[in-house]
């Protein structure tokens, strides 16, 4: 204790010193790894600026001709473009279909998972290590390897794509509901314990009516980043309307219209899913706020 006191600062302007002298320190530490962050990026783009083929100082001065060859041509043929948002709207359908599928999937196995590994609610508490391990696999792997692996196995189409935004979601949702589980209270699982309840009947009443909420709010918010990652994977032969821009793209100049059109699809598409699932999402975790203020 003689030690600690003697260490100690006694006076306020003991204590005002010691925090300067912190503050100094920690705004050094800070710059140096500024510092080192900026010198590693300039060299990495040195570094990819000389394997680059074109080189970036000769392509950067045509980064927006392509967008003007597609705008160009969508103003020059702007009465079809009614037409082709019909002639592909089947594709967008096809597009939600595999996101909602994936991320129903995804967040059916994430509960599974996140209630397998979190503490206090596991059934082999020894396992817990290997779920977690199971959760950063599934979030390790990209969509577009699990779907090329599975293309090449099942064929083209949307269950590939499915399967591998679902087996992706898995991870992502199971980590995000294992943080909301750490924060749910034992004691209806330890009051339903008591009773002689199921491990299955502990979670279902015990954890999920505190957590559902936030699992809905988590699930609809990875139903937009799927809907993205669907169109995506469209451009490996993955289905939906990915694959038609793919087309529509590759098919160069006099297709151009298809293209703006299923950009136009797309980007409606994402902004009317955000404002719905961002009001609900607020209704969930937050309740209805009107009728609280009334």
């Amino acid at each position: 204790m003689a030690d600690l006191t003697a260490h100690a600062p006694r006076t306020v302007d003991e204590i005002r010193t010691q925090y300067a002298d912190l503050t100094r320190r920690k705004r050094l530490y800070g710059g140096v790894l500024l510092a080192l962050f900026i010198a590693l990026m300039v060299a990495g783009f040195r570094t990819a600026d000389d394997r680059n083929a074109g080189s970036f100082a000769d392509g950067y001065q045509r980064i927006f001709d392509y967008p003007a060859e597609v705008l160009s041509e969508a103003a020059e043929k702007t009465a079809e473009l009614p037409g082709h948002m019909v002639h592909f709207f089947p594709a967008l359908i096809e597009t939600l279909n595999i996101a909602g599928a994936a991320t129903l999937l995804g967040a059916i196995f994430g509960i599974l998972l996140s209630l397998l590994s979190t503490r206090g609610m596991a059934p082999w508490p020894a396992l817990i290590p290997l779920f977690r391990r199971i959760m950063d696999i599934c979030r390790a792997i990209p969509e577009i390897v699990i779907a090329l692996v599975l293309i090449f196995l099942l064929g083209g189409g949307p269950v590939p794509a499915m399967i591998a935004i679902a087996v992706h979601t898995a991870g992502a949702l199971g980590k995000l509901f294992s943080e909301v589980n750490e924060n749910a209270s034992l004691k209806p699982v330890e009051g339903l314990s008591s009773t002689g309840a199921s491990w299955a009947q502990r979670m279902w009443l015990g954890v999920i009516p505190q957590v559902g909420p936030n699992y809905v709010s988590y699930a609809l918010l990875r139903f937009e980043i799927n809907i993205r990652a669907s169109a995506i994977l469209g451009f490996v032969g993955a289905g939906g309307i990915g694959y038609e821009l793919k087309n529509s793209m590759s098919w160069g100049q006099g297709k151009y219209d298809e293209a703006a059109a299923i950009f136009v699809l797309l980007f409606a598409t994402i902004v009317v899913v955000d404002q719905i699932s961002g009001s609900v999402r607020d209704r969930l975790t937050h309740g209805n706020r009107k009728g609280a203020s009334a």
